[in-house]
This record gives structure tokens, C-alpha cells and sequence, in this order.
């Protein structure tokens, strides 16, 4: 049993980052790819598959933790987090193969599981690129539900990224508490 990793939402400035965990099972699932190299049509095709068809789970860390414990932590929480949640699903995984350079391993006091952290994962291993899709996904999701409460940042188009718009819904409206204040853009404008 080989779990994925993925996170989508590093980068934005408001929003949680999203981690996906899945085990593609015996499903051979066509198209899987990195999912910010798929249309938002495809990637929503995919992901009604790898929920039909495989186990899967996320793990989400909000905007407040990432303030306290910085967003490299917090993906690595969202990553351990979502693999917990797979294995409270379908029991303990022979291995995690996770999108990046890193892994939880050692720096996450609950993660447990052997692990192996390989660039480009998301492109090149069917189970990381599944666990893209649905992180990623979800993430949207919760931003585009966030939106519709917080409209004047555009989230429902960019997803909470420092767009032009966001940046000007910023500095007339201030940040709200979906905003990461220890990202720069938001810090700045706290302290005008």
C-alpha cells in the first residue's frame, strides 16, 4: 500500500494550505497529472474518479496556524494530518511518496511512516498527482466559499494569490481573518 502526498496553497496570501493524501488501489485512472497543468474542467472530471475509485483523504492547516508556526510547518502538518487521516481509513501504508524535496519525517512529531520526498512527484507518480488534484481542488473550494463572504479580494478567481486585485481589495478593506499576517504583503499593510 503506497500513499501520495501532495499540498496545494503554499504560495497564497489568505487561505489554508490543503494537503492530499491518496492510495490508488488497483485503479488505473487516465489523465493524472500535476494539477495546476490541467484545466479546472479536467481537474474536476479527475477528481470525481479518484473519489469514486480510490481512498483519499486531506488534511488542512487555516490561516491563523500558518501565522504561528510558519508555512513550511504548516505543510508539513497538513501533509501528516491528511496521511493520518488515510490511515484512520485503510490502515498503515508501506510507503508515503510525497511532491517536493522534504518530508514530515523528523519534523512532525506525529508522522510515522516511511517516507520518500521526490521533485516533480506531482508529474511523474500516478498516486502524488491524484493527491494534487484533490488537494488542489479542495482548496478552491474552500476559497471560492470564502469568497462569497469576503468578495472585495476576488478569491472565487484567485485564490487568495497576491493578484492586482486581491492587493487593492487589500489596501481599501484591510485583511480579514483568512489573511496569513506573517506573509509581507499582508504584514505591510497591517502596519499602515
Amino acid at each position: 500500500m503506497i500513499f501520495g502526498v501532495d499540498e496545494a496553497g503554499r504560495g497564497p496570501l489568505a487561505g489554508p494550505v490543503v494537503a492530499g493524501a491518496v492510495w490508488l488501489c488497483d485503479s488505473a485512472i487516465e489523465g493524472l497529472a500535476d494539477s495546476k497543468k490541467l484545466s479546472g474542467k479536467r481537474r474536476a472530471a479527475l477528481e470525481a474518479r479518484i473519489m469514486a475509485e480510490a481512498h483519499w483523504a486531506i488534511g488542512v492547516v487555516e490561516a491563523d496556524e500558518i501565522d504561528r508556526i510558519n508555512i513550511f510547518a504548516a505543510t508539513m502538518l497538513a501533509m501528516t494530518r491528511a496521511v493520518g487521516a488515510l490511515v484512520a481509513k485503510v490502515g498503515e501504508p508501506a510507503m508515503v511518496l510525497i511532491d517536493g524535496n522534504k518530508t514530515p519525517e523528523g519534523r512532525v512529531g506525529d508522522w510515522r511512516w516511511a517516507a520518500r520526498a521526490i521533485v516533480g512527484g506531482d508529474a511523474t507518480e500516478a498516486a502524488i498527482s491524484a493527491a494534487s488534484i484533490i488537494a488542489k481542488e479542495h482548496r478552491d473550494r474552500v476559497m471560492r466559499e470564502l469568497a462569497v463572504l469576503h468578495p472585495h479580494y476576488g478569491w472565487e478567481r484567485n485564490a487568495g494569490y497576491g493578484t492586482a486585485q486581491h492587493l487593492a481589495g487589500l489596501r481599501e478593506h484591510g485583511p480579514c481573518e483568512h489573511h496569513r499576517r506573517s506573509f509581507a504583503p499582508v504584514a505591510q499593510l497591517s502596519f499602515l
